[in-house]
């Protein structure tokens, strides 16, 4: 399990990787991002890892590999709800959800699930061999 603060740490990194899929990051965008955020009880938190991945302008793909695999460690978490309306409501704010865009949203669902399923199948093997 993954701790709430490395969690939250790793939202704000896969808003930057919307964000940025179209190759810029949308004044739109940010906008959005802080209108959601306000409401959100890790807000700040959320912001400040954004802000950094930004500021650092990092590779979205090995980002992106790097947010499933913290997901995957930390498992199903009721919060993935938000993180999937967040993703999509900061997709929408630049002229709507661009191809690239929604290959993200799209990919980021079927590749925890994979995972998720992946690590199943690894805990009932590792029963099944005993």
């Amino acid at each position: 399990m993954v701790s709430k603060d490395r969690l939250y740490q790793t939202f704000g990194e896969l808003l930057y990787v919307i964000a940025m899929s179209d190759g810029v990051i949308q004044k739109e965008e940010v906008e959005t991002l802080e209108d959601i955020l306000k409401s959100h009880p890790m807000g700040a938190e959320i912001k400040w890892s954004f802000d950094y991945e930004n500021e650092n302008q990092n590779d979205i793909e090995g980002l992106y590999k790097k947010v499933i695999e913290v997901f995957s460690d930390n498992g199903p978490d009721e919060e993935y709800d938000f993180m999937i309306y967040a993703l999509t409501k900061i997709a929408e704010a630049s002229k709507g959800i661009a191809p690239d865009e929604e290959k993200i949203i799209t990919n980021f669902s079927k590749d925890l699930l994979k995972r998720f399923r992946e690590d199943i199948e690894k805990i009932k093997n590792k029963f099944n061999s005993k």
